[in-house]
């Protein structure tokens, strides 16, 4: 029943279906925040004032989505997991896996990228997932131990993802920095204020501290 209203509830005006998305499922969400046509049903959902959710996104099997202050996620976006309250015999040896989506405050996903949320994914502040056709994959098939297993995603504060690039599981982009087109993050990156880039990612150079994009106070860029 609550599957078909649900899906009910995606084609209402936003007042009655944030009062339906409140009352029912419980939902935290300010009174300036927004989902468009959007099908967005995750365990738990926070949404601070002024955070956006665009057209056609998708978010299911999550145990958290929450979006911190005028944080955004654009249209046609798939934010997908694999909640810890699950049966399967999948993931049972990570007892501390969280399948979360957390947003920092003026950050945001821009259009038609893919996040796996098997394990948590982590965004700083003023961070930026640009263009087009990423994937954030948190988790694999361990060839050693033939078994599903997965690691989480860290994306640090004033930080710029660019289009078509793939995030693996245990991988962490360092605050203040700037991952170039199509490269491939699979580990632990932590110098600040550089751009890496490549696949594997690699840092390719430094980037001045100055620079207007780290220091400015609005998410949204003109």
């Amino acid at each position: 029943m609550k599957k078909i209203l649900s899906l009910f509830i995606v084609i209402l005006p936003w007042r009655l279906k944030r009062f339906l998305l409140i009352k029912i499922w419980k939902y935290d969400i300010a009174p300036s925040a927004k989902i468009g046509l959007a099908y967005i049903f995750p365990k738990h959902l926070k949404m601070e004032k002024g955070c956006k959710i665009g057209h056609f996104t998708v978010a299911i099997h999550l145990d958290l989505l929450l979006m911190h202050e005028n944080a955004t996620i654009s249209r046609s976006n798939w934010i997908t997991g694999f909640p810890t309250s699950s049966k399967s015999k999948h993931f049972q040896h990570q007892k501390n896996r969280k399948c979360e989506l957390i947003i920092g405050k003026e950050s945001a996903i821009t259009k038609h990228h893919h996040i796996d949320c098997t394990n948590q994914i982590k965004i700083g502040n003023y961070t930026t997932i640009a263009g087009y056709y990423s994937q954030f994959l948190t988790h694999s098939i361990d060839i050693y131990e033939c078994r599903q297993d997965s690691a989480p995603i860290i994306i640090g504060d004033y930080c710029f993802v660019s289009t078509n690039s793939v995030i693996l599981g245990g991988s962490t982009l360092p605050s203040y920095s700037v991952l170039g087109a199509k490269s491939l993050l699979n580990k632990v990156h932590t110098e600040k204020y550089h751009l890496y880039g490549g696949s594997p990612s690699t840092k390719i150079k430094p980037i001045p501290k100055n620079a207007a994009y780290f220091e400015r106070q609005e998410g949204f860029i003109f």
